[in-house]
């Protein structure tokens, strides 16, 4: 399991939205309010923005709080695009900075949390660790992500037991899907956030439905169920 955020909107410093405020994913690392499974993400981090168009990323295998030189960075790190997390491994799963999302493919940043059993999934050459979230991803960018709803409900089907919390983003859209783990969205003047759970107790924060794709196109947001769905 894991916590994670995504911003799609006018340039924001990366600190802003992962270390200052008041229940930011530094919080959510040892303190999650809403996580169903596991008590803390201290299993390694990572964080991914979109510099004139370009994928970049700094991942961890340390517990966020513990690393001083990202929080001397982080402010001054600037975009329009953001996706991040703290992760929780599973068990059996190795720790190793590689495990951390988000995962790209060169164009879009892409984190899970959850988690899937790998038997379920093709083999994947491409994948940037043996972790579940790993695989799962390059399955994903091979499928293609306008495929995402249709992936994540045909996993589903093959492991009734998955949890597959979706969060990507390539820079001008922002996807999600939620299946079996919290969702939450905040729509500012300047751009929307995706979070496993509210940042702040600002009362715009909204709980996305389980089982939904979130589509973020500039300002429009748009939620659909996924195939599966009562």
């Amino acid at each position: 399991m894991c916590r994670h955020l995504g911003w799609l909107g006018a340039p924001r410093s990366v600190a802003s939205l992962v270390l200052d405020p008041p229940q930011a994913l530094l919080v959510q690392s040892y303190a999650p309010r809403r996580q169903k499974n596991g008590l803390m993400n201290a299993d390694g981090w990572g964080a991914g923005f979109f510099d004139d168009g370009v994928a970049r990323r700094w991942r961890s295998d340390k517990p966020l709080w513990g690393d001083a030189s990202f929080a001397s960075v982080a402010p001054a790190l600037h975009s329009g695009c953001v996706v991040a997390a703290v992760r929780s491994a599973t068990i059996g799963m190795p720790i190793e900075p590689s495990a951390s999302a988000p995962f790209t493919d060169g164009h879009w940043l892409l984190s899970h949390n959850g988690l899937v059993d790998r038997a379920v999934l093709p083999l994947a050459a491409n994948a940037e660790s043996t972790v579940d979230s790993a695989v799962l991803a390059a399955l994903i960018f091979e499928r293609g992500l306008d495929a995402l709803g249709d992936t994540v409900a045909e996993v589903g089907e093959r492991d009734p037991n998955s949890r597959l919390n979706i969060l990507a983003a390539n820079g001008s859209r922002m996807l999600a899907t939620t299946w079996g783990d919290t969702l939450s969205m905040l729509r500012r003047s300047d751009g929307v956030v995706l979070a496993s759970e509210p940042y702040d107790d600002d009362p715009g924060w909204q709980d996305i439905p389980d089982r939904h794709l979130v589509v973020v196109d500039d300002s429009h947001v748009e939620l659909t169920p996924l195939k599966g769905t009562a």
